[in-house]
């Protein structure tokens, strides 16, 4: 996508450089700035307040102007960059901002790609600016000098890279309105070294609001709605399921009216968790592989199924052949691409949902579903009485994954933003987690990267800092990024840290034990001493074996000042269940 000019403003405030501190000017002819003080300076106008990056040779510059910036741009310094993107990740993910990640040229780019392909799934909005060698070098492996352009295409929703300073502005405005809208995205801008230190006759900068060609959103077609609505109405079983997309499309509120409205039972991706309240009456629990009984049992009973803001992940359908083939499908999501693309829809309504919704709920009647919500609630007693109540409450004398995140609701009163690295005690987090609010469930969904939770823990923060975060870790997870306790030490980042350690990479030793007659072949993992680590960051923590000691040390670590780790030892051997095997259909779930 070439970039196209962008109208600038005849006035524009800008950032300038005036005996090593930053003033503002405002002006109404060009002025000389270098590339990256008009980076800079369009990130400012862009409200961006949090950078998290990494310095290095080739964007040095930029780092320099930076230096005359910092009272009005907070820069994190992370320890690795696949750190600071899953920190960007984290903050937009609490903020609904677009996260901003510096980077340097050759492996600092090449160490974000995880990043970007977790934050290109999830559609989380993120601009990374990663340096470039000098233009004249491009092409003859220079020191440092990687393809970041066609090596990051299959993970951005859009990248470019700059070698003349004079398309600074236009492409960055492009940038911002291109990750931002329709349906989330990261986007790279690659600059080359002269481009950052190159001076230009700097206009101004005007935020873009429309590219042609571009068409975040697609035209609502209200025949569509009325098509939807005419099945709900008709339905005698009809289900929701959501997905995140209600929350990026801030439709928080129009959803819930639906809801309530309609009367139907609602169901959840993990992304998607905490757009209603977990306790909403209507709301009967988590759909997917690990997800509640009834969910998934019925989802292949409905007689009509609305998928609002998801996409169908295979971790949702099972098998697709054997996936509600009974139900008439509504499926309303921004992205065109993935309507049909998984599960055939018999009404696709295109849109924003903040748009779609409250047309749609304007047009279903009220109705009571009595006998249908009563199976939901059977399923739930079935699946309370074979699962939840011995996780949540276990006699034996180890402790469960479970429990820890029942007390920890007692205390939190599921306000807090839950960040949740990979693996079973992800499962259970999501599955038992209270949250009250939206943008309180941050995780890696369609990726599943381990070591994600703690940097987008320390984003999450950053984000939304009068919030409590709470990390929920493994003790494998863990230490993939646990360098990223010098950035808590560093920028003094108020996160609670929870490692549930069980000695093993718990998923992969769970399908083992299931699949491959337990033959556990490399998951029993050995770890440090937790605690001492992050006393060696000046981190306070402690480590409990013991059921008794767990409130207390809960509560401790929750009144604590500043960061605090935790370590809980949990039983080894334990698996998540409700389960769906890998083949299988969504009603073939099990419960043991």
């Amino acid at each position: 996508m070439k970039s196209q000019k962008i109208n600038t403003v005849e006035t524009q405030t800008i950032g300038t450089q005036e005996i090593g501190e930053i003033t503002e000017k405002s002006v109404k002819s060009p002025v000389e700035l270098s590339g990256s003080q008009a980076l800079l300076d369009a990130l400012i106008i862009e409200g961006v307040d949090t950078i998290f990056g990494y310095p290095g040779g080739a964007i040095m510059p930029i780092y320099d102007a930076l230096y005359d910036y910092n009272d009005r741009l907070n820069h994190i310094l992370v320890r690795h960059e696949q750190g600071g993107i899953h920190a960007g990740q984290g903050y937009a993910r609490t903020s609904g901002k677009v996260g901003v990640v510096f980077a340097t040229s050759g492996p600092g780019a090449t160490n974000l790609i995880t990043g970007l392909a977790d934050a290109q799934i999830d559609s989380t909005p993120l601009v990374c600016i990663t340096g470039q060698v000098f233009a004249h070098l491009l092409g003859t492996d220079a020191f440092q000098e990687t393809d970041v352009i066609n090596i990051t295409t299959p993970v951005t929703k859009w990248n470019y890279q700059v070698t003349d300073a004079s398309e600074i502005p236009e492409v960055i405005a492009k940038a911002f309105y291109i990750a931002k809208s329709g349906r989330p995205g990261p986007v790279l801008i690659d600059i080359t070294k002269n481009a950052q230190i190159q001076k230009f006759n700097y206009e101004g900068y005007t935020p873009c609001n429309h590219i042609r060609s571009y068409r975040p959103k697609p035209i609502v077609r209200p025949q569509y709605i009325q098509q939807a609505a005419e099945l709900i109405n008709q339905a005698k079983k009809p289900f929701i399921i959501w997905g995140q997309g209600v929350i990026l499309g801030s439709a928080e509120q129009e959803f819930k009216a639906f809801v309530e409205k309609s009367g139907i039972p609602a169901a959840w991706t993990i992304l998607g968790a905490g757009a209603i309240p977990t306790d909403h009456p209507l709301n009967v629990g988590m759909l997917g592989m690990h997800g509640n009984y009834g969910p998934n049992v019925l989802t292949n009973e409905c007689d009509v199924l609305i998928a609002i803001g998801m996409r169908f992940d295979d971790r949702v359908t099972g098998r697709l052949d054997k996936y509600a083939k009974q139900a008439r499908v509504i499926h309303l999501d921004i992205d065109p691409a993935e309507i049909d693309k998984n599960v055939k829809s018999t009404v696709p309504v295109w849109g924003d949902c903040k748009e779609t919704l409250p047309m749609l709920t304007e047009l279903v009647e009220r109705k009571v579903l009595t006998e249908w919500h009563d199976k939901f609630k059977e399923f739930t007693r079935q699946e309370v009485e074979a699962v939840i109540h011995d996780e949540l409450n276990p006699t034996s004398d180890e402790m469960t994954m479970g429990e820890v995140i029942k007390q920890l609701n007692e205390l939190t009163k599921g306000d807090a933003v839950i960040v949740t690295d990979v693996g079973q005690h992800q499962m259970v987090a999501c599955r038992y987690a209270n949250l009250n609010k939206t943008r309180s469930n941050v995780t890696s969904g369609g990726l599943g990267t381990m070591g994600f939770a703690l940097p987008a823990a320390i984003g999450a923060k950053f984000g939304a800092q009068e919030r409590d975060v709470i990390a929920i870790i493994g003790d494998g997870g863990f230490q993939m990024t646990l360098q990223e306790l010098g950035t808590v030490m560093q920028s003094k980042v108020d996160i609670k840290i929870i490692i549930l350690n069980n000695r093993f990479l718990g998923m992969v030793r769970q399908w083992q034990e299931l699949f491959n007659e337990r033959r556990y072949s490399f998951v029993d993992i050995q770890s440090p001493d937790f605690v001492a680590v992050a006393a060696a960051y000046g981190i306070g923590g402690k480590c409990i074996s013991d059921r008794a000691d767990l409130q207390p040390a809960l509560k401790e670590m929750m009144e604590s000042k500043g960061a605090y780790l935790l370590e809980v030892m949990v039983t080894k051997e334990n698996n998540v269940f409700p389960m769906v095997p890998q083949g299988c259909s969504v009603s073939e779930i099990r419960l043991k």
